[in-house]
């Protein structure tokens, strides 16, 4: 074995534990409640867009487990039970992600406050990102509602186009259009990251908000216009540091959804899951009014260190020969 060495020198530890501290200290000082939540469960996430990593040779409970992409379903299901604002520092994994800006295994921050909306989860975001980076200046950013972004940097407007249009925006070739075919929303994602984000300040933050309904995941749907969500991205320059929603609080709807989840992962040969049962039955007692965010560490541990790659902030690095 010729690759045992670690990814990274020691100050990049020395660094990572510098802002661990200011994580911390920042949630103390918001009086937010650190809790701690499990790397496996019996239930995978559904969303197409992620793939959980399988335990398959598990006999535990005669049952696969799966290293979660997340912390959200526990930690809904500890607000639903009572417990106060939150956030957890944990190791989340994803199969298939690996490269410049992506590892299989990584650290997200994530928390959720009671009763605020979109505007406040997202400035609060900002503030959390500009105090983690020690950039004040930060906290001055650029807001886009996704359609308006799309419009004015693809010069089309993705809740009406039509796939053929907006694979023409992307200049895609006729490998790319035959892999992904009629993917609405995947295609919407390629033009995204290859095009609209392209545009965004490349010194700065920006809040990419209410995306399409589509796109809702986890999110409420806008009670002022259910064509769009109640989700909110932030950028630094193209790179996303942050997915944040209000969250749905209807197991109906929940379960519609994780439903039509399932159905796109069989039309497309992907994983079958079975539906997070726990995260219905906690919306079902009654999840209270929240907003939640996610933040992958790594990637503010990049900019912090001037980096382009995430393999450089990381004590080991995971690559695809690794062995």
């Amino acid at each position: 074995m010729t690759n045992w060495r670690p990814a990274s020198r020691p100050q990049a530890a020395a660094s990572r534990a510098a802002m661990m501290r200011r994580v911390r200290e920042y949630f103390l000082a918001e009086d937010v409640l650190e809790v701690d939540t499990p790397a496996l469960s019996p239930f995978a996430v559904s969303d197409v867009q992620i793939e959980s990593l399988s335990v398959t040779e598990s006999t535990i409970g005669g049952q696969p487990l799966y290293l979660q992409t997340s912390p959200e379903s526990h930690m809904k299901r500890l607000l639903a039970v009572g417990y106060p604002d939150i956030y957890s520092i944990c190791h989340v994994f994803r199969d298939g992600e690996t490269g410049r800006m992506h590892q299989p295994e990584f650290t997200m921050v994530e928390w959720y406050r009671r009763n605020f909306g979109l505007h406040a989860m997202a400035s609060e975001t900002v503030a959390f990102i500009a105090d983690l980076l020690g950039e004040p200046a930060l906290r001055d950013v650029e807001t886009f509602d996704y359609v308006a972004a799309f419009e004015e940097f693809a010069a089309i407007n993705p809740l009406a186009a039509t796939v053929e249009s907006i694979a023409d925006a992307a200049n895609a070739d006729a490998d790319l259009r035959k892999s992904l075919g009629d993917d609405r929303d995947a295609w919407l994602d390629l033009l995204l990251s290859t095009r609209v984000a392209q545009h965004f300040s490349s010194d700065g933050l920006t809040v990419l908000r209410h995306f399409p309904a589509s796109q809702a995941a986890l999110a409420r749907d806008c009670p002022d216009d259910d064509s769009v969500a109640d989700r909110f991205e932030v950028f630094f320059g193209p790179i996303e540091l942050a997915n944040g929603f209000v969250e749905l609080t209807d197991a109906a709807e929940q379960r519609r959804r994780m439903d039509a989840d399932l159905e796109k992962r069989r039309a497309s040969d992907r994983s079958p899951v079975a539906k997070d049962e726990a995260l219905l039955a906690a919306l079902e007692s009654g999840l209270p009014a929240c907003a939640g965010v996610a933040v992958g560490f790594e990637r503010l541990l990049m900019i912090a260190a001037g980096k382009d790659d995430i393999r450089e902030v990381v004590t080991f690095a995971f690559e695809d020969n690794d062995g």
